[in-house]
């Protein structure tokens, strides 16, 4: 009784731990999304807050385990074990909803979005788009849509061969000037890398923690059965 408390114990300790990451995670993506919202569109920003849903999802729950655990209360050990079941259910979907922009066809069709939109940004350079592409390049360590030449010739920069400050890795004013001190990456491979790299990242860690929570979840109900029998022997 005892044994399977302490793991029950362990795996809600777990779920509160990986909760709390996961708003920290999504919180995190939400705001990186956000900022690429213009190239990127919307889309992006609904997948972390799910991440943040579940999270407070996950905590909300843990404490109810937590509260079942030490008060020896079948009913809300149940409680915990159904919720968990559609937490779980949740993940399975935005697992698959991970899987779906992981595709190929999707992925070609966002590179094609943010080159378009990106091209665009420069070409046009209103105080928007430019502030745009401002925070883009700040934040990516990047330079124009595929690379700091899309820059080369702007009216809006004055000189043929320069580039926004915003592209050069120590800034001060007009830096862009120095072809030395500019960030040669292009903005569309930086953020396709990032979001891979990210979602990849996140997918794994639903994914792990799925198992855990499947464990978690044998463990619950061996949990609620001890408790339960354990009524019954007093009632009898």
């Amino acid at each position: 009784m005892c044994s399977v408390k302490c793991w029950f114990i362990f795996f809600v300790s777990l779920f509160l731990a990986s909760g709390v990451a996961l708003i920290t995670i999504g919180s995190l993506q939400y705001s990186t999304y956000k900022l690429m919202g213009c190239f990127t569109g919307e889309s992006l920003c609904k997948i972390a807050i799910v991440i943040i849903a579940v999270g407070i999802a996950i905590v909300l729950v843990s404490f109810m385990g937590f509260i079942g655990a030490f008060t020896n209360n079948a009913s809300v050990v149940s409680g915990f074990i159904c919720i968990l079941i559609v937490i779980i259910l949740l993940e399975v979907f935005t697992g698959v909803a991970f899987y779906v922009f992981l595709r190929k066809d999707f992925l070609l069709k966002l590179n094609n979005d943010i080159t378009f939109k990106m091209q665009n940004a420069i070409h046009h350079h209103s105080p928007q788009d430019r502030d745009a592409m401002n925070r883009i390049q700040n934040k990516f360590s990047c330079c124009g849509a595929n690379n700091f030449r899309d820059w080369y010739g702007h009216e809006a920069l004055g000189k043929p061969q320069t580039v926004p400050d915003s592209c050069c890795a120590v800034k001060q004013k007009g830096c862009g000037r120095d072809r030395n001190n500019i960030y040669e990456k292009g903005c569309i491979k930086a953020i396709m890398g990032f979001l891979l790299k990210n979602l990849l990242w996140v997918g794994c860690v639903c994914f792990t923690l799925g198992i855990a929570e499947i464990l978690g979840l044998f463990v619950g109900v061996c949990f609620c059965m001890n408790l339960k029998g354990k009524s019954y022997e007093n009632l009898s």
